[in-house]
């Protein structure tokens, strides 16, 4: 005998938590991340080392894709967390592997689950970090994103995935 009743959409794990609040209007972000892509620094001569950075960004009237702010859940990845918001930033392995996601850490503190391409000193003294494996753990951090046009990462890119 058939039924009218439907079965559930079963979801699981992150993905379904994601959808469920945001379909019931709950999200709540622990973090903010303001970006800034690497390129626009080139574009406009501005440096890693200009203590107003963010300000002259924020004053360049940028399209969205290079300069913005959004919100990252309790234990979201960077990467994981732009996607969420329809960024499209680059990536290759999401494992640790390549420099691709690369970004430099601007101010704020992050962690990251797995590294095994960065050398310590890009990861202490230079701010790299890969995105696909960093969880903010301050309320807001600065970065600046697409890094892995870095002359000293170059060596560890693999192949530039179009998105």
């Amino acid at each position: 005998m058939a039924s009218d009743t439907e079965l559930p959409n079963i979801r699981v794990g992150r993905d379904a938590e994601r959808e469920d609040a945001e379909r019931d209007g709950e999200v709540e972000y622990e973090h903010t991340v303001e970006y800034l892509n690497y390129e626009v620094l080139t574009e406009r001569g501005w440096g890693l080392e200009d203590e107003d950075l963010f300000e002259k960004a924020a004053d360049a009237d940028l399209d969205e894709e290079d300069h913005g702010t959004f919100g990252v859940r309790k234990n979201r990845y960077v990467l994981d967390a732009a996607e969420d918001q329809d960024h499209e930033w680059p990536f290759e392995c999401r494992a640790a592997s390549c420099a691709n996601c690369s970004a430099i850490l601007y101010e704020g503190e992050i962690s990251m689950d797995m590294d095994l391409i960065l050398t310590d000193e890009e990861v202490d003294e230079r701010g790299i970090l890969l995105t696909c494996q960093a969880v903010p753990t301050t309320d807001e951090v600065r970065i600046v994103y697409n890094a892995m046009h870095l002359e000293y990462l170059q060596d560890r890119v693999i192949g530039v995935r179009e998105v």
